[in-house]
């Protein structure tokens, strides 16, 4: 009898470690440790991983130390001036450096609800210049409230990661899982100082002028260039003379200038066109199906701001809208190449 109370006691002590000894395995180790751990993997130095997170080598050691006590393994092989993962060590990384991302993306995310009124646009260089830098005062004193940010870049920005709100994203491809609405579609047609247009009156003056090129919508398919417009016009394209440009807004300014007569894109020659400074004394217009559209994650179109700054954006299109509407428009997949 004795002895089988005495086992009992055994039983019951050794399910209630068992129990202990899950609920401790399961349960997360520090932020700290997991955070020094996957600078470390990521590194594959513990000096490295100290120098980005801020702290000593050795009190980045203890925080793996830790860790791996915690999971009762190591997850470094520790050789002469160098680490390598263990296999827990290769299991825990991928983890652990998506939960970081996630752990970030939303933190950001959080951060930028508290300040609502606040807005990050991106777009491209040239479009920032010519579009939209000349109308912000407008849009600053229609809505005072909202701190708008730009950031002019050509690279396809991530709204978490680079903690941009609204994207205006041109070209003729797709936003898929992305809210997105178009706000202008691309038009080309010849433009030139206004004192080079004495001079040039028809097509065949055209082709003996000085004629700038641009490379920034050589991509577009079908292409929208000067044999394109020439063949819409029904001359043989000439050889094009004139300076070349990597950046549209370059091209207008060196047409403005005097330099030359550029292919301008609509959309960003509407200002100078608008002010004099540039006149486009031919009819005929190049369309292609690439546009300019407005994308922002899906969900995001109903805050206030970015629905104040899509409304304004929109309004603004309809002059250069207005203006397409007195060319003849030939779309650039009609022309013969």
């Amino acid at each position: 009898m004795g002895n089988a109370e005495h086992g009992d006691k055994r039983d019951l002590r050794a399910l209630r470690f068992s129990k202990f000894n899950v609920a401790t395995m399961d349960r997360l180790p520090p932020l700290t440790a997991l955070r020094a751990f996957d600078a470390a993997a990521r590194h594959m130095s513990f000096a490295k991983a100290a120098a980005e997170l801020n702290v000593t080598p050795g009190a980045l050691s203890f925080q793996i130390k830790s860790l791996e006590e915690h999971l009762g393994q190591p997850l470094f092989r520790r050789l002469n001036r160098a680490v390598e993962l263990t296999a827990a060590g290769r299991a825990l990384a991928p983890g652990a450096a998506a939960g970081f991302e996630t752990l970030n993306a939303a933190w950001r995310a959080a951060r930028r609800t508290a300040n609502s009124r606040a807005l990050t646009v991106t777009a491209g260089p040239a479009f920032t210049a010519k579009w939209l830098a000349p109308r912000l005062f407008a849009f600053a004193q229609a809505h005072p409230d909202i701190e708008l940010r730009f950031v002019a870049s050509l690279r396809i920005m991530d709204f978490e990661r680079d903690e941009v709100d609204l994207a205006i994203r041109f070209g003729q491809s797709h936003d898929d899982g992305l809210f997105s609405r178009p706000i202008l579609r691309e038009i080309v047609l010849p433009v030139m100082a206004p004192e080079l247009a004495g001079e040039i009156r028809t097509p065949e003056d055209l082709a003996r002028a000085p004629l700038i090129e641009q490379t920034d919508i050589l991509f577009l398919d079908p292409p929208i260039d000067w044999p394109a417009w020439f063949r819409a016009a029904g001359l043989t394209p000439p050889v094009p003379s004139g300076p070349r440009f990597s950046q549209a807004d370059h091209a207008l300014d060196a047409a403005a200038a005097g330099a030359g007569v550029a292919l301008a894109r609509l959309s960003l020659a509407f200002g100078q066109l608008r002010e004099g400074r540039l006149v486009a004394p031919f009819d005929m217009a190049l369309e292609t199906d690439a546009q300019f559209r407005l994308t922002c994650p899906q969900g995001n179109e109903v805050r206030p701001a970015v629905r104040d700054f899509m409304d304004w954006i929109g309004s603004e299109a309809e002059g250069v809208e207005a203006m397409a509407a007195d060319k003849r428009l030939v779309h650039a997949a009609d022309v013969p190449r």
